[in-house]
C-alpha cells in the first residue's frame, strides 16, 4: 500500500493527533472502573456521602473532558479521510486521463468509474474509522487487561485467556472477508457497466422494445452482485455472535471466580464490579473492532483495486521535449505499417504504405471493418503501430511530445462528443486562445451558423452533457468547428459528415477547400461521393491497402472502389 501512503503527506499531523486524542479519551475510560470501585468500597461501605459526591463529580468532569477529546479526534480523522480521498480521486482522474486508448480498452470504462467512485468512498470510510478506532480499541482491550491484573491477578487470568481467543477469531474473519469484498467490487463493476450501457443507449433500447430483456439482464448482474455481498456479509456476520459468546462465557467465569473470592474475603465487591466493567469495556471495544474490521476489509479490497490503476504505466509514452516538425517533408507517411489491438488478436492492418503531402486532400474508403479508422488512429498516435513506422512532417510520431503532436493534428471522431458548458467553451477546446473572429470563421466553414443564430445566447448558449440538447447533425457540425479552431496542419474527418444532408455536406467540402493555409485533410467515408474530389483516394479491404489513386483512376483500376460507386449510383437511381 506504499502508493497510497503518499496521499497522507499533507495530513501527517492530523493522522497522529486523531488517534492520540482517542487514546487520551480511552485512558479516562480505563480509570472509570477504579473510581466506581472506590465509590463502592469506600463511599457506600462506609456511608460517606461526601466521597460519593466527589467521585460522582469527578466522573462527570471526566465524561466532559472525554467528550472533548472524542470530538477533536473525530474532527482530525474526518479531515484526514476527506483530504486523502480528495487527493486520491484527483490523482486517479489524472492517471485515467493520461492512459492511452489501449489501456482504457483493457481496463474498461465502467471499471474505472467504479474505482473512481465506490472504491475511493470505501477507502475514505476505512481511513476515517481506522484513525478513530484502530489504535483505540486494541489500546482499551490491552489496557483493560492490565488494569484487571492491577485489581486482582487471580480473576484477571480470565482476561488473559479470553483476549488471545478473541484475537484469533477477529483475524480469521478479517482475512476471510478481504477476498470476498474484492469479488463484491468486481460484481459492482458489472452492474455499473450495465447501467451505463442502458442509459447511453436508452433510445435504441426503446426503439427495439428491449426493455424487458435488458431488465432481466440487469437483474442477473444485480443478483450476482447481491449474492457476492451476501457471501461476504455472512462471513462478516460471524464476528459479533462469536465475540459475544466468548465474552459472555468469560463474564460468567469471571463472576463465578469473583464471587468465590469475595466469599473467602480475598476480594472486595467493588473489585468484582471493576473487573466486570473492564470485561464490558473489552466487549464494547471488540464490537467496535468487529465493525471496523468489516469496513477496513472492504477498504483494503478497494485500495488494492485503486492501486492497480495507480501502478498502470501508460503503454504509449511521449517524450517531454521531442522532435520539431519539418514542414517541407510529407505531412503523413506510412512505411509498411501493421496494427494489432490485442496480443492474441489478428492484425487489423497489414503492411500499409502511403504518403500524403502538405495541403493534399486524402480520401479513405472501404467497407465497414476494413481498417479505415485504424489507419487514421495511428496519425495522432491514439495507438502505436505493431510493426512499421508512421511519420508526420519528417519524424516518427513516437519522437514528438504529446503537446507538439496534438498541435499538428486535429481530429473529428466518428462519434460527435460535446461537453456540458457552452458552445464557446466547447469550441475553445480546439484553441483556448482563439478570439471571436477565429470562432466565427470556424462556425461559418462548418456550416454551424444557423445553430448559433437559433440559440439564445449565440456562442454562449448552453450545451448539456453529451450535447443532448442538440441534434446529431448539429453536434457533428460543432465538432468540425472545434477541430477547425485548432488550425492544425493535418485535419482528420472520420466519417464526420455522416449525419449531414447532401447539400450541407457539399457546402462543407467547398468551405474546407478554401482554408488558408490549406491543411492536409483526411476524409474517411464509406461513400464514394464524399471522397470523389480528393487528390488521392486510399481503398482499404480486410486491413490492407488495395488501391490508391484519383476517383477516375480507381473507377478504371480498382474493383472494390468501382463496386462501392456502382452500389451508390444504383441506390441514387432507385431513390
Amino acid at each position: 500500500m506504499k502508493e497510497l501512503l503518499k496521499f497522507f503527506k499533507g495530513y501527517r499531523l492530523q493522522s497522529v493527533l486523531a488517534p492520540l486524542f482517542k487514546m487520551a479519551e480511552a485512558t479516562l475510560e480505563l480509570l472509570v472502573p477504579l473510581i466506581v470501585k472506590d465509590m463502592i468500597d469506600a463511599g457506600i461501605a462506609n456511608g460517606d456521602p461526601r466521597l460519593l459526591a466527589a467521585r460522582a463529580g469527578l466522573l462527570v468532569l471526566m465524561a466532559l473532558v472525554g467528550l472533548g477529546f472524542s470530538l477533536t479526534a473525530q474532527f482530525f480523522s474526518a479531515k484526514t479521510a476527506v483530504g486523502v480521498s480528495t487527493a486520491l480521486r484527483g490523482e486517479l482522474f489524472r492517471r485515467v486521463t493520461a492512459l492511452s486508448y489501449p489501456d482504457i480498452d483493457r481496463l474498461g470504462t465502467s471499471n474505472l468509474i467504479t474505482r473512481l467512485t465506490s472504491d475511493v468512498n470505501q477507502i475514505q470510510n476505512g481511513v476515517n474509522l481506522t484513525l478513530r478506532l484502530l489504535l483505540r480499541s486494541p489500546f482499551v482491550v490491552l489496557g483493560a487487561v492490565v488494569m484487571a491484573f492491577q485489581v486482582d491477578a487471580y480473576t484477571a487470568r480470565v482476561f488473559a485467556g479470553a483476549v488471545p481467543v478473541l484475537s484469533v477469531v477477529i483475524a480469521a474473519v478479517m482475512f476471510g472477508t478481504m477476498p470476498l469484498y474484492k469479488q463484491v467490487q468486481k460484481r459492482l463493476d458489472a452492474v455499473t457497466k450495465a447501467v451505463r450501457e442502458n442509459l447511453n443507449g436508452v433510445r435504441v433500447l426503446r426503439a427495439f422494445a428491449k426493455e424487458d430483456e435488458e431488465i432481466r439482464g440487469f437483474g442477473e448482474k444485480n443478483g450476482a452482485f447481491t449474492a457476492a455481498a451476501f457471501r461476504a456479509g455472512r462471513v462478516s456476520a460471524l464476528m459479533n455472535p462469536l465475540t459475544y459468546v466468548l465474552i459472555n462465557l468469560a463474564v460468567v467465569l469471571l463472576i463465578r471466580l469473583g464471587a468465590l473470592r469475595v466469599n473467602e474475603g480475598l476480594l472486595t465487591q467493588g473489585a468484582v464490579v471493576a473487573q466486570y466493567n473492564y470485561m464490558s469495556q473489552i466487549l464494547v471495544e471488540l464490537v467496535k473492532l468487529a465493525s471496523l474490521i468489516v469496513t477496513v476489509s472492504r477498504a483494503l479490497a478497494s485500495a488494492g483495486r485503486v492501486q492497480e490503476v495507480l501502478r498502470v504505466t501508460p503503454s504509449i509514452a511521449c517524450p517531454e521535449t521531442g522532435a520539431e516538425p519539418d514542414f517541407s517533408a510529407p505531412a503523413v507517411e506510412f512505411r509498411n505499417v501493421s496494427l494489432r489491438y490485442g496480443e492474441n488478436s489478428e492484425d487489423s492492418l497489414s503492411e500499409i504504405s502511403f504518403s500524403a503531402q502538405p495541403g493534399e486532400k486524402i480520401g479513405l474508403i472501404g467497407a465497414t471493418g476494413s481498417g479505415k479508422t485504424s489507419v487514421i488512429n495511428l496519425i495522432p498516435r491514439f495507438y502505436d503501430a505493431t510493426a512499421g513506422e508512421v511519420y508526420v512532417f519528417g519524424h516518427d510520431v513516437r519522437s514528438y511530445s504529446a503537446e507538439t503532436l496534438s498541435s499538428l493534428v486535429a481530429v473529428v471522431p466518428q462519434k460527435a462528443v460535446l461537453f456540458a458548458g457552452t458552445i464557446r467553451e466547447n469550441l475553445l477546446w480546439g484553441d483556448p486562445s482563439a478570439d471571436d473572429a477565429a470562432l466565427a470563421d470556424a462556425v461559418r466553414r462548418s456550416q454551424s451558423e444557423n445553430i448559433i443564430e437559433n440559440k439564445e445566447g449565440g456562442l454562449d448558449a448552453a450545451v448539456e452533457q453529451n450535447g443532448r440538447n442538440l441534434s446529431g447533425g448539429q453536434r457533428q457540425r460543432l465538432t468540425i468547428a472545434r477541430a477547425l479552431v485548432r488550425q492544425a496542419p493535418i485535419l482528420i474527418l472520420d466519417d464526420a459528415a455522416a449525419a449531414l444532408d447532401a447539400a450541407t455536406e457539399k457546402a462543407l467540402r467547398t468551405a474546407l477547400s478554401t482554408l488558408d493555409p490549406r491543411p492536409c485533410v483526411f476524409v474517411v467515408s464509406q461513400r464514394s461521393t464524399a471522397v470523389a474530389d480528393c487528390d488521392k483516394i486510399l481503398v482499404t479491404a480486410d486491413g490492407r491497402l488495395t488501391g490508391c489513386g484519383t476517383h477516375a483512376e480507381l473507377l478504371e483500376q480498382n474493383e472494390t472502389y468501382r463496386y462501392i460507386y456502382d452500389c451508390e449510383m444504383r441506390g441514387n437511381a432507385h431513390a
